[in-house]
């Protein structure tokens, strides 16, 4: 019985001690003040934003970073205010060990930039809305006319089939949305017209372009025609 007290004695007295250093750890690490900030940006060889800008919105209400105490850092807030930018997707705010403060940053992804008359701006991946950038100017179709809530859907898919598709990503430098809701697009090194028609048998479309395309590159008539009507999903109708 005795034995069995003291075993239990001792355990009481060793979480004792466990619990003990663990606070006094955690009030002094929580004590020291950061040793400075980094941003590392995720799959971007060219970004939007600065990393200067991004580290202003780290430390803007706190002061400098190495003034920051780490018990001090509401990092939800943090992470909150990185993602409220337009330029960016999403961030992960977190502090490292040895006192860094890191934002891991994903950009948005623009797949078309638009002028609706009145303004330009990024459509991106998802299909949200992205301010051009004084830093970086993507290379993607550029779209002339008006993206409302009853087109913008179709259209944004149809930017997507034309970013993710190597072949396309290559051609299609401009597309046009006509009042009737058609769509006229053009090539990159060609001078036809594309009449696409409505973003209706999307797949069939391009599909038949492709193919079109490479029978017509072999044959080297690709310079004659000056325009190409895809609209009817059966054929591909050429005009010299």
């Amino acid at each position: 019985m005795k034995k069995i007290n003291w075993i239990t004695i001792r355990l009481v007295l060793m979480f004792g001690v466990v619990v003990f250093l663990f606070s006094f750890t955690s009030n002094r690490n929580g004590n020291r003040k950061l040793v400075g900030s980094k941003i590392i940006f995720v799959e971007e060889n060219n970004p939007f934003i600065k990393q200067e800008t991004v580290n202003k919105l780290l430390i803007e209400k706190n002061g400098e970073a190495l003034a920051i105490r780490k018990d001090k850092l509401d990092l939800n807030k943090l992470e909150n205010a990185v993602n409220a930018n337009p330029m960016i997707e999403k961030s992960d705010v977190f502090v490292t060990i040895d006192g860094v403060l890191k934002a891991v940053v994903k950009q948005k992804t623009p797949i078309a930039r638009v002028f609706d008359g009145q303004r330009s701006f990024y459509i991106d991946y998802k299909g949200s809305t992205m301010p051009l950038s004084a830093n970086f100017t993507a290379r993607v179709p550029l779209v002339f006319g008006m993206l409302n809530p009853k087109n913008k859907e179709a259209l944004v898919g149809l930017f997507r089939k034309i970013y993710d598709d190597a072949f396309l990503k290559k051609n299609i430098i401009a597309i046009e949305i006509m009042p009737n809701g058609s769509l006229k697009m053009l090539n990159r090194n060609f001078d036809f017209q594309i009449d696409f028609g409505g973003t209706i048998n999307v797949n069939q479309k391009i599909n038949n372009y492709k193919a079109f395309f490479q029978k017509a590159i072999v044959d080297s008539s690709l310079y004659k025609y000056k325009k190409i009507d895809l609209r009817f999903t059966d054929q591909v109708v050429c005009t010299k």
